[in-house]
């Protein structure tokens, strides 16, 4: 059956010439679309606006071997009662980050049988797996040991003693929480990957005994194509190291939803994030997921924000069915070319990394190059060419923050970068003033004229927790003037049209400058006399938030 029968066959050509027609109607002068609509990520891959059949690489990722994927669970706080209740509601393993001496009592009553349990124990890794073998001979899971340590000890015993037990997580969380990109992760754990495997080798155990010690854990984040990519990337540049060794290794993947891209203001748009990453994750084939509650960046979780988590992951799996289908991306034009893109951009980060010594004495090239992703990033949130619900863009200016106690500031992840942070903490000084900052708002002439411009300066001073007032909709200098005074603000933004403005706004200008306005912003782009600077989409939105914070007397 032709499912495109009766419609006229069409060419890349064909939609060349109408993209370029639509194009140059917006203004855009250009003779490639592709050029004109394409993207590049941090990594450089080509997001281009039009896939095809020409586009498929020859070499794809293999496809994960299993369908649906393990619920796992980060505990940090010891809560036997909290661990418990996960278990019995959709939870299918148990990640713990617990201090070692309450290993034993918050696994009380808990099947390790039946539930797999990952260790995160630091230094204390050994110490750890001690009292968690003490627990009982069939545990299955990870013991958590990284690097140097303890590792090469552990993973003899668990392949000697322990066969359904790995003793090695290959953390890719920490490049990607420091800023790092899509290949600058993926190469950075197969670096990492490749030191275990020579540690392993060494000791004298065979490449597929080790390859089998080995789980690999990575970032998903809201952009569900970035991650698809990622995971198909990883397992595809695995298989390819482990061929070189001389095995046939299967990536083990743990997907753990960005805390990079969690908010601690309006932390419930963080349920979509994670909703969305999760998807992802669960669609790119990771064996494990583990979602972070929506208050993550506030604290650890309460059992509100960890049923929610949870039952994020049972609705996918179960409801939504998305486990149903093993690689349900592949084949897909679009989603082949991404990974494979993606899969040359980390392998030559990895041959770059083991050209310097290995990730062991890479460590200055890994945090220089990560860096400079990480600024790039931040100029991108700064400028709101990385928008953030809630935060950078429509902020709830009513809104407020949760605020932890004592109890829940144990175990939360923390450390790395995040995204909102720089506007967060802004919101967070507003707050803290006796009088919550305030910027005045002259909308020069009728509503239709000013509320677009005046709309977008409100939601960019939001941002920052400064309060908007507006002075109704007026030509008169004076009366605006007079409005400003009454407002008590000591900044203010013009709001209007550019035809308004020509007529308008110098004489506004010098009235408000004369009723004694530190600075006068103008919403759009232009000179105008007495205007100081000018606020548009794609200005350093952070820099104007800090400058007017500085002219209203607020101490960063």
């Amino acid at each position: 059956m032709r499912l495109a029968a009766d419609f006229p066959s069409t060419t890349r050509d064909d939609w060349r010439a109408l993209a370029l027609g639509v194009l140059r109607k917006s203004g855009v002068e250009s003779d490639s679309p592709e050029a004109a609509l394409g993207t590049d990520t941090y990594d450089g891959v080509r997001i281009a606006p039009l896939y095809d059949a020409g586009d498929l690489p020859e070499l794809r990722a293999p496809r994960a071997p299993h369908r649906g994927w393990d619920v796992r669970q980060r505990h940090a706080v010891p809560d036997n009662e909290a661990v418990l209740a996960d278990l019995e509601s959709g939870v299918t393993s148990l990640w713990l980050a617990v201090p070692v001496e309450d290993l034993a009592r918050t696994l009380d009553g808990v099947h390790l049988d039946l539930a797999p349990v990952v260790l995160e124990a630091g230094e204390r890794t050994a110490e750890a797996a001690d009292v968690l073998l003490g627990l009982g001979a069939s545990v299955r899971g990870n013991l958590g040991a990284g690097l140097g340590g303890d590792a090469v000890e552990l993973a003899l015993r668990c392949a000697a003693e322990h066969p359904g037990l790995r003793a090695i997580v290959v953390d890719g969380l920490p490049y990607h929480d420091a800023g790092g990109s899509d290949a600058q992760e993926l190469g950075c754990s197969l670096a990492v990957g490749v030191a275990h495997l020579r540690a392993l080798t060494a000791a004298g155990l065979p490449v597929e005994a080790a390859l089998g010690q080995l789980e690999f854990r990575y970032a998903a984040t809201a952009d569900q194509f970035a991650t698809i990519a990622k995971l198909r990337a990883a397992r595809l540049l695995w298989a390819r190291v482990a061929e070189v060794c001389g095995g046939q290794g299967v990536q083990l993947q743990h997907a753990v939803t960005s805390s990079a891209m969690m908010t601690a203001r309006d932390p419930y748009v963080n349920m979509l994030r994670t909703t969305l990453a999760c998807f992802a994750a669960g669609v790119g084939g990771a064996d494990a997921v583990t979602v972070l509650p929506f208050d993550a960046a506030v604290g650890a979780p309460d059992a509100f924000a960890r049923r929610i988590a949870r039952n994020t992951q049972v609705l996918l799996l179960e409801e939504s069915g998305v486990g149903r289908v093993a690689d349900p991306a592949g084949g897909s034009w679009y989603v082949e070319r991404r990974t494979a893109d993606l899969a040359a951009r980390a392998w030559a980060w990895f041959q770059e990394i083991e050209a310097a010594g290995g990730v062991q004495d890479a460590g200055e090239l890994v945090t220089a190059r990560i860096a400079q992703t990480r600024a790039r990033r931040d100029d991108d949130v700064a400028h709101r060419r990385f928008p953030i619900t809630g935060v950078s863009e429509f902020p709830d200016p009513r809104e407020r923050p949760l605020r932890p106690s004592p109890a829940r500031s144990e175990g939360a992840r923390s450390g790395g970068v995040r995204y909102a942070r720089p506007y967060e903490e802004l919101r967070d000084l507003a707050d803290a003033q006796p009088e919550r900052p305030r910027v005045f708002l002259a909308t020069i002439g009728p509503v239709a004229a000013h509320t677009a411009r005046a709309s977008f300066a409100a939601n960019l001073f939001h941002a920052g927790g400064l309060e908007t007032v507006s002075s109704g909709p007026s030509t008169d200098p004076e009366e605006i003037a007079r409005a400003f005074t009454d407002c008590g603000a000591a900044v203010a933004c013009l709001c209007s049209t550019d035809k308004l403005y020509g007529e308008h706004a110098t004489a506004v200008a010098q009235a408000l400058r004369r009723a004694g306005a530190r600075r006068i912003w103008l919403a759009g782009k232009g000179s105008h006399e007495g205007v100081d600077a000018t606020l548009y989409a794609g200005c350093d939105a952070l820099d104007v938030l800090r400058t007017t914070f500085d002219d209203l007397g607020v101490v960063r």
